[in-house]
């Protein structure tokens, strides 16, 4: 009689061998769509008179409809120096759980990575024409009294300081900080609603807490907020449609 191991451990040494390609095109494929967004994101103007005049309107709207609390924001947090530095690493390492959200999902949870990287895709694709079409000078540059919280206290890398040219000064709307962290919250969200549905709101709180991060270092308005909600709700959209059509 033939011992069905070695037949077995060769089906099972095979279906490892397809997981690590598979997992090699994904890292190919989110790579490439990282080059390209930034590659193009490097490609926008940096003449700084558009961008500042976008804010200025954005202030007055803000200031129209009672939403200008950024100033009011970033003052509380320079008034409570011991969450300063929490505020900063919050704000600097949220891909790791970007990072976390890909890794955790692509081995658990394929159906729901799929579709999360789907709307991952679509949503670098649309907030691209955004960023050229509307370039966004954030509050700490264009808002009076605004500390640069994150210049000023950041030990991990470089926060571009107002001198300094460069595209990613002026890419405040939306806030991709914010667009990232809803994502990930809405990926968790969706593996852990069946398995654990008690657990499933608790990603929920990593995008509020980013909400309130970056309103007080500076780096975003309230309406650049709600821009990044209206970007990954049609990114998840689009997404879908584009799954069910294809």
């Amino acid at each position: 009689m033939t011992d069905p191991a070695p037949r077995f451990g060769g089906l099972l040494d095979r279906a490892r061998s397809s997981r690590l390609l598979r997992g090699v095109g994904e890292l190919v494929l989110l790579g490439a769509a990282l080059l390209v967004f930034t590659l193009l994101h490097a490609a926008m103007t940096t003449d700084v008179s558009v961008p500042t005049a976008n804010a200025l309107s954005l202030q007055a709207w803000e200031k129209t409809l009672h939403l200008d609390v950024e100033l009011a924001a970033n003052r509380w947090l320079t008034d409570h120096p011991a969450l300063v530095l929490p505020a900063v690493y919050y704000y600097r390492l949220y891909y790791l759980a970007l990072v976390g959200v890909l890794v955790w999902t692509y081995f658990r949870h394929t159906e729901v990575y799929r579709k999360g990287r789907r709307a991952l895709l679509v949503m670098v694709a649309l907030v691209l024409p955004v960023y050229w079409a509307v370039p966004m000078s954030p509050p700490r540059f264009s808002l009076p009294g605004v500390v640069d919280v994150v210049a000023l206290h950041s030990p991990i890398g470089n926060h571009a300081p107002r001198a300094s040219g460069g595209q990613v000064l002026y890419s405040a709307m939306p806030s991709m900080h914010t667009a990232w962290s809803l994502w990930c919250a809405y990926v968790a969200w969706s593996a852990l609603r069946t398995s654990h549905p008690r657990l499933a709101p608790l990603p929920w709180l990593f995008p509020l807490g980013m909400v309130a991060t970056v309103l007080t270092t500076g780096n975003h308005y309230v309406l650049d907020l709600v821009g990044s909600a209206v970007l990954v709700t049609a990114s998840v959209a689009a997404a879908s449609a584009l799954h069910h059509r294809l």
